[in-house]
């Protein structure tokens, strides 16, 4: 069951980065792609954290960013949750919280936020209902939707970045067609 809710939400990200997500809401800024085709840099990515909206972050950077500001939240990082294809690694980053273990995981989760906007993420939109809070926040070319599903019985705090360079959004789309099993 759980892997299935990780991928509707990397369902929803994927949506999102296609722009099939910016109905409503506070959206602040449009794409941020605007004709950059540096991707094909992403393994090596240079500095990688803390500069500005503007560098080119790969996947490792952002993984980083992800988890240090989390662990630093309270949370620890629920490895169940990792399933991002192997092909779509340097395009796509998964990190699930282990939400029972944290002591509160709203706050926790709040923490998190807090710490990537101060960090250089932009809060895009934000979304809430039935106790569920979903967050849209971009850097550099990375879109990233952090969600908190933590007030009802079912504990579930996931951050899905997505890269949404022309790179990325075909690797993506190749690796969205192919059948589950593969």
């Amino acid at each position: 069951m759980r892997k299935a809710m990780w991928a509707a939400a990397a369902a929803g990200v994927v949506l999102l980065v296609a722009g099939c997500g910016s109905e409503g809401g506070t959206d602040k800024g449009g794409s941020a792609s605007g004709g950059s085709s540096s991707a094909g840099s992403s393994a090596t990515g240079g500095s990688g954290a803390g500069g500005s909206s503007d560098e080119k972050l790969d996947a490792a950077a952002v993984t980083k960013e992800l988890t240090d500001a989390a662990t630093g939240a309270g949370f620890t990082q629920d490895s169940s949750g990792e399933a991002v294809p192997a092909e779509a690694k340097e395009c796509m980053v998964s990190w699930t919280a282990d939400a029972e273990k944290a002591a509160d995981p709203a706050k926790s989760y709040s923490g998190t936020v807090a710490t990537l906007t101060s960090g250089g993420w932009s809060e895009e939109r934000s979304s809430g209902a039935g106790g569920s809070v979903i967050k849209s926040l971009t850097k550099s070319s990375w879109k990233l939707q952090a969600s908190n599903h933590s007030a009802g019985p079912l504990k579930l705090v996931m951050f899905v970045a997505v890269d949404s360079s022309a790179e990325c959004a075909a690797v993506l789309a190749e690796s969205n067609a192919k059948p589950q099993g593969s």
